[in-house]
């Protein structure tokens, strides 16, 4: 998080923190309504909003051990079994042993998995409500959400 400015008392105070309160609230707003349109077009691919994140975060070029696909998903490995079990069950992945250790399972999109991974990718980098921005507006808007963000992601972004 970015660096918290020196405590202020009084009015001033009472206004910044009315402000700020205001502003965290647009921002879950707008946060919603990203989030409800993302979920609309993954379900319309057929995927749930968890096993569209999954496959988003494999790599096509890369075999990843599912252990490290929860490890990028920050949940449990029993959630990616049964997420990685949609996957494969809808062709888009699967599951092959892992050539530097024939003990360890590595998975391994499709090619059907490379071409909705496509889509899911283009669905969670929907802009359209950021349509009516100027380039400036759009410019100085990503400033400040870096900025709030320390330059970094709240939780991980992926490949961009």
């Amino acid at each position: 998080m970015a660096q918290p400015s020196p405590a202020r008392t009084g009015p001033a105070a009472a206004d910044r923190a009315r402000l700020a309160g205001d502003a965290v609230r647009r921002i879950m707003h707008v946060a919603s309504a990203i989030r409800h349109h993302q979920d609309v077009e993954v379900a319309d691919l057929g995927l749930t909003p968890a096993v569209a994140r999954a496959l988003h975060e494999l790599d096509p070029d890369r075999p990843l051990p599912a252990r490290d696909l929860a490890e990028r998903l920050r949940c449990d490995r029993s959630n990616v079994t049964a997420l990685v079990d949609r996957l494969e069950q809808a062709g888009l992945v699967e599951r092959r042993p892992d050539p530097a250790d024939r003990r360890q399972r590595t998975l391994v999109v499709t090619g059907d998995g490379r071409r909705v991974r496509e889509r899911v990718h283009r669905a969670l980098s929907d802009s359209r409500l950021l349509a009516g921005l100027t380039d400036t507006e759009l410019a100085t808007l990503r400033d400040l959400v870096w900025k709030i963000s320390d330059g970094g992601c709240p939780e991980r972004c992926g490949a961009e």
